[in-house]
């Protein structure tokens, strides 16, 4: 079976009316994404970000998976699929992915502030029971943290997804500008045979990458035609 790997981005959840920023120096939900996904940011007003993250939340869980992230599910019928987002929304398990790479967290899960990658204090939370309250602790004593990699933090999972790159038979990259580092780097992992899409409605620059095919399309109509074009 084909090993297809999707690179997804801020461009992926668009169409489910779910915001991401798009880099250092941008706007997330109207605030300066320094203010609310920075170390920084958070060690200066941890209850703002808090509050932040609540709301978020609550707006995820309502949110419904895109046509776009349902064909990429669908694919797992016939090719052995593998998502890496770079995107901390959970739409892509929604709509039925079994095997998601979340190279920047994930937006249902909190953690210890001390160590955010302590398994022992991470908690997935629920449409039920989304909010933090104010001073809330982890198992550790910390105060809890939304388990998202701010600015300036490791990306953890970034060499499990460069490694799974590397054995790609096919790689799609939709929705990102290729320029949020070091997932834009993954690009480079593929193997030079490797057939590579790209699927995003504005003019990306790609630099010299081999085996490149831009689909100029948003994710769902993009996914749709690239469908046309696979054979398992």
């Amino acid at each position: 079976m084909k090993k297809i790997v999707f690179l997804t981005g801020a461009g992926m959840s668009v169409e489910s009316g779910f915001k991401t920023f798009r880099g250092a120096g941008g706007l997330w939900e109207d605030f300066p994404v320094e203010q609310v996904a920075s170390h920084e940011g958070w060690l200066a007003d941890p209850v703002l970000v808090n509050n932040f993250y609540n709301r978020l939340r609550k707006k995820l869980f309502a949110a419904e998976p895109n046509d776009g992230h349902k064909l990429i599910a669908q694919l797992q019928d016939d090719f052995d699929v593998t998502v890496i987002t770079q995107n901390v929304d959970n739409l892509h398990e929604k709509a039925g992915s079994k095997k998601v790479i979340h190279l920047h967290g994930e937006l249902t899960k909190v953690c210890s502030s001390d160590d955010q990658f302590d398994e022992r204090y991470v908690r997935e939370l629920t449409e039920d029971n989304c909010k933090v309250a104010e001073g809330e602790k982890a198992g550790d004593g910390s105060l809890l943290r939304p388990y998202i990699v701010f600015f300036g933090e490791a990306v953890p999972m970034i060499s499990v997804a460069a490694e799974t790159v590397s054995e790609a038979d096919i790689l799609v990259i939709i929705g990102t500008s290729m320029n949020v580092y070091p997932a834009a780097g993954l690009v480079h992992y593929a193997s030079a045979k490797t057939p590579i899409f790209l699927i995003d409605p504005d003019d990306v620059p790609t630099g010299n990458i081999p085996n490149l095919t831009h689909i100029q399309k948003g994710a769902s109509e993009g996914m749709k035609e690239l469908i046309g074009s696979l054979t398992p």
